[in-house]
């Protein structure tokens, strides 16, 4: 029996990354596993399988009961196949708050660590066996630890985590500048996409004061790109959210360079949100957030109505 190795559903770098490396490590290690997506790869993640020649696995829409499962970066039943509590899952390895609502058949090795990418707590899980890894599945480890931390700029960054990229770096003669800025040159290139791919591209379901919000972040370092499209992202924002049973699209995008995000304000929701949660005074149809970078450490625990 094969095992699948997967992360949450529109996969970024670290969901796209991290089950090719723990699936060469299960199969190294004596049990036979293959990673696979929930989706496709965002524009980053596509430029990182490229750059360290890794195939892109397999695309899936669901599990069975016939399935062993290891789940890598998310602990969240809403970011993962429906049929996950049928499944047999052996493990799970995430950095993410716990949510709750997985069911497993027999007790399973978890692993959630306060770090700020599930590829930095793999290098810690694997020892000795990082050595031996392939090129590849190196430079896959740093590639989602740098997207994971936007180049050490996120707050979610540990020291850890920096001294692992900078350990992998040097090991395999890379510059760390040189590899994020083309990473997020890529990232930022989201002229193929259409308002509603953006709109859900890198998004996280979240309930505040009986609201069901789909909170979407876009990380570039052109957010006049993205904002240049904001009166047809805001009208796409309805549409989207009746879609998904949602009650409103939350759309975040951060900065890299200046180290801030601007809050996309369709209506007076998003103006209420945005006002009680991060105590800004809203005037316009966007509100920019100094020093807001991170989804996972400073928007959502701090959303509030």
């Amino acid at each position: 029996m094969t095992t699948l190795v997967f992360g949450h559903k529109s996969p970024d770098t670290d969901s796209t990354g991290s089950p090719i490396i723990w699936a060469w490590y299960l199969t190294q290690s004596g049990t036979p596993a293959k990673p696979v997506l929930l989706g496709e790869p965002n524009t980053e993640a596509a430029f990182v399988l490229k750059h360290w020649d890794l195939a892109k696995p397999e695309i899936i829409a669901d599990v069975s009961a016939d399935d062993t499962v290891v789940i890598v970066d998310t602990n969240n039943p809403a970011e993962l196949p429906p049929s996950i509590n049928d499944a047999k899952i052996t493990g799970i390895i995430d950095h993410h708050m716990l949510v709750g609502g997985i069911k497993t058949k027999t007790p399973i090795d978890i692993t959630i660590r306060p770090l700020a990418c599930t590829a930095t707590i793999m290098h810690d899980l694997m020892g000795d066996a990082v050595a031996k890894a392939p090129r590849g599945i190196k430079g896959a480890m740093l590639s989602c630890i740098l997207s994971d931390t936007l180049e050490f700029r996120s707050p979610t960054t540990t020291p850890h985590d920096r001294a692992v990229a900078e350990k992998l770096a040097a090991d395999l003669g890379v510059n760390l500048n040189d590899l994020a800025t083309r990473m997020f040159e890529a990232k930022s290139d989201v002229s193929a996409f259409s308002d509603a791919e953006l709109l859900r591209m890198d998004s996280k379901e979240y309930t505040v004061a009986g609201k069901e919000l789909r909170v979407s972040v876009l990380e570039t370092t052109a957010p006049k790109v993205v904002l240049d499209r904001k009166a047809s992202l805001m009208a796409s924002m309805e549409g989207v959210a009746k879609e998904d049973g949602a009650d409103q699209v939350l759309l975040f995008v951060v900065d890299i360079i200046k180290e801030e995000a601007t809050l996309l304000v369709p209506n007076d929701l998003v103006k209420q949100l945005a006002e009680a949660s991060f105590g800004a005074k809203v005037t316009g149809d966007t509100v920019v957030l100094p020093g807001i970078m991170s989804r996972k450490k400073q928007i959502i625990p701090a959303l509030k109505l």
